[in-house]
Parts: structure tokens; C-alpha cells; sequence
């Protein structure tokens, strides 16, 4: 056990497109949902963890164009947010981004079983914990 917590950066992007949200399905599967805070059969933002030296910027457009194959021309910070489980900690930047381009695609079906559009009123019931707390931000127009 470290004598200092040990909490990683991740990032989560709300693709945001006439009043609409784009959600991906994780896997069932805890082993191919690929996600250290249990986000197995859960609605997500596309996102994930930033990579050593990369900007949180480039980790946001490189995780969106691997998961959607969508191209983000451009993404400002709207959220900040902690995720503490029992075996992980995060530190989790949203950003909004409603410039983009390209063909939305199941780019990791293994994890990502399909992305969906989904009205911001009408969401559907299981949502990721982190992706919750950036709808509420943002609704809410908080930062933190």
C-alpha cells in the first residue's frame, strides 16, 4: 500500500450535437468494460485514461477518435470531478465538445458494445458514475 494516495487522470468527453449526448454500452463483462471503476453495463461519455506525457487534451481527442472514430476540432474543460472506489482513485476532467467530425463507428466493440445519440432529458437508467457527475455539472453549471 502507498504511503501517499495514488489516483490517476482520466477524461470524459460529452459530445454534445442538437440538444443531444453521445453514450457508448459497456461490456457486461467486468474483464472487456475495461474499467478499473466498475463500470461494467453502464451508459459512458467516450473517455479514458491520459497516457504518461500526453496533454489532457490529446488523451480527450486520441480516446474519442479510438473509441468513435470521431475527430474533435474543438473541446473546452467543463467538469472536474474525484472518483474514489475501494480499489482505484481518479481524477476525472469532462470536457464539452460540440465541433466535430467524421462517422460515428463502434470503433472497440469488445468494450464498447454500441454509441448511441440520447436527449439530455431522456437518458437511460444505468450511467456511468463518472459520466453522471458531468451531466449534473453541467447542468448545474458547476466546474467542481
Amino acid at each position: 500500500m502507498p504511503k501517499y494516495p495514488v489516483a490517476r487522470a482520466g477524461i470524459g468527453v460529452m459530445i454534445h450535437n442538437n440538444g443531444k449526448v453521445l453514450l457508448g454500452l459497456r461490456n457486461e463483462d467486468p474483464e472487456k468494460a475495461s474499467s478499473q471503476l466498475h463500470g461494467e453495463g453502464t451508459w459512458t461519455f467516450p473517455g479514458g485514461k491520459v497516457d504518461f506525457q500526453e496533454t489532457l487534451e490529446q488523451a480527450a481527442k486520441r480516446e474519442v477518435l479510438e473509441e468513435t472514430n470521431l475527430k474533435l476540432n474543438k473541446i473546452d474543460v467543463m467538469s472536474i470531478t474525484d472518483e474514489i472506489v475501494h480499489d482505484a482513485h481518479f481524477v476525472t476532467v469532462g470536457f464539452i465538445c460540440e465541433n466535430f467530425e467524421g462517422e460515428l463507428k463502434t470503433m472497440e466493440p469488445d468494450e464498447i458494445i454500441e454509441w448511441k445519440w440520447f436527449d439530455l432529458n431522456n437518458l437511460p437508467e444505468k450511467i456511468f458514475k463518472p459520466t453522471e457527475k458531468m451531466i449534473k455539472n453541467f447542468r448545474e453549471n458547476k466546474l467542481y
